[in-house]
């Protein structure tokens, strides 16, 4: 960790995939295992498929919401460019969870610029990556909407946090018919290697 006190997680992607709820569920476990926590988010144009983050920070007392640059412990990503755009607020010693997932901006589409072709050696140069499939694994188990509790699940093995408080906040984060949907995406989450 970044330091001895507090736990930096910052959540990317875009607008529709869940950053919110995936913050919400990641702060609530914080919260429940005893911790202070603090939370700010940035919703962008997200309705229009634009740039989502959340800051989660954690521990005995902290100050501040927000992760400065090089200070993130865990960035999790739900997609390919904006885990790039972001990777410079990952400390040299954290860790990259990355969805196997990408959007084409605008001016992809238009053919005004090129989804960056090496993203993944550009990833690299900032720390430990860990590349998931979670839009594939959600699709697997009924619902692509479930891939960010997919890797809230393989979050949830690197975290000092009880795996039962992940269970029970998911549980009270969903309306009850998509309570067992979530709990096999965080379950199939976890189980992944790495």
């Amino acid at each position: 960790m970044s330091d001895n006190t507090v736990t930096n997680v910052l959540a990317v992607g875009v607008g529709g995939q869940g950053i919110i709820r995936l913050s919400n569920i990641l702060a609530q476990v914080a919260f429940e295992a005893g911790h202070d926590v603090k939370k700010s988010e940035i919703h962008g144009l997200s309705q229009r498929g634009g740039s989502v983050t959340s800051h989660v920070r954690w521990g005995e007392k902290v100050h501040s919401p927000v992760i400065m640059d090089g200070e993130a412990d865990f960035i999790i990503a739900l997609e390919e460019l904006e885990a790039l755009r972001y990777a410079h607020i990952l400390h040299p010693d954290g860790m990259l969870v990355v969805n196997e997932f990408r959007m084409l901006p605008t001016t992809v589409v238009t053919g005004k610029s090129e989804y960056p072709k090496d993203i993944d050696a550009r990833l690299r140069e900032y720390g430990r990556v860990h590349r998931v499939n979670g839009t594939g694994i959600a699709k697997e188990l009924g619902n692509t909407r479930a891939c960010n509790v997919v890797l809230l699940g393989f979050l949830s093995k690197h975290l000092d946090l009880a795996y039962d408080g992940w269970l029970s906040v998911i549980q009270q984060s969903f309306p009850d018919n998509f309570v067992e949907l979530n709990l096999k995406a965080c379950e199939a989450g976890r189980g992944l290697a790495g």
